[in-house]
């Protein structure tokens, strides 16, 4: 899973820096080209967040589904170390009579 993090945190940051560099070497004025670098750096920082965004929603219902399969494994054991409790005790009442 880290991985794919680290994968998307370069591709993300490389693309930014992609537009970034094309726009410093436009020929514009200075003022139009500060305007554009703080322009794609903001929709970049934005594009960034929404990925993280939806990166920890994905996590968190990864999360939530484990959850539910560890608590319905162990309500399962439970009752199957119940029934096993129940057939010992049958067992040793069937010899005791």
């Amino acid at each position: 899973m880290m991985s794919k993090t680290n994968v998307l945190v370069g591709i993300i940051a490389g693309a930014a820096a992609g537009a970034i560099l094309g726009v410093l070497f436009a020929p514009d004025k200075g003022s139009e080209t500060r305007r554009k670098i703080v322009k794609t750096g903001s929709d970049s920082l934005d594009d960034m967040k929404n990925k993280i965004n939806d990166l920890m929603a994905m996590v968190n219902d990864k999360f939530d589904d484990a959850k539910e399969e560890v608590k319905h494994v162990y309500e399962d054991g439970k009752v199957r170390v119940e029934d096993m409790k129940s057939e010992v005790r049958n067992a040793m009442h069937n010899q005791k009579a």
